[in-house]
């Protein structure tokens, strides 16, 4: 028969401690990771091109939508923290808010003024979501 020895506060101590030691690691490695994926996703969408293929993909969706008895459509959203603002021009709707724009969020902007702009649709820019009383999601969505 073995018999255990009984558990200590200090034995108990430790391993409330070694416990609280993996947890503190396990929430670095998943903070780290996040951060590493975050920085990607920034990068990727500061580099993005506009689609050549852009105006056959804008056509198919607005198509769509206007089957379906809409008169506008979601075009783009993307974190406000990717703004050079943080998304505050867009907000508050100040009249210089493009400037706030950076990476593909500008290029399509851009590609607005230029390609449909002049054939009459509009561009409604809003913040969608306030996660932590902050801007969260910029929403870009085209107007017919």
């Amino acid at each position: 028969m073995t018999t255990s020895k009984p558990l200590t506060p200090q034995d108990l101590k430790a391993i409330s401690d070694e416990a609280e030691e993996a947890l503190i690691k396990d929430y670095e490695r998943r903070k780290q990771k996040e951060e590493g994926e975050h920085k990607e996703l920034l990068e990727a969408f500061m580099s993005r091109e506009i689609h050549p293929q852009v105006m056959e993909r804008v056509n198919t969706a607005i198509r769509s939508a206007a089957q379906r008895g809409l008169h506008e459509i979601q075009a783009l959203s993307f974190p406000a923290s990717y703004c050079n603002d943080r998304g505050r021009r867009i907000n508050n709707s100040e009249a210089d808010w493009p400037e706030s724009l950076e990476g593909f969020a500008k290029r399509a902007y851009e590609f607005y003024l230029k390609e449909l702009q002049p054939l009459g649709y509009k561009l409604r820019v809003q913040i969608l979501d306030y996660p932590g009383g902050m801007p969260g999601t910029v929403g870009f969505f085209l107007i017919w």
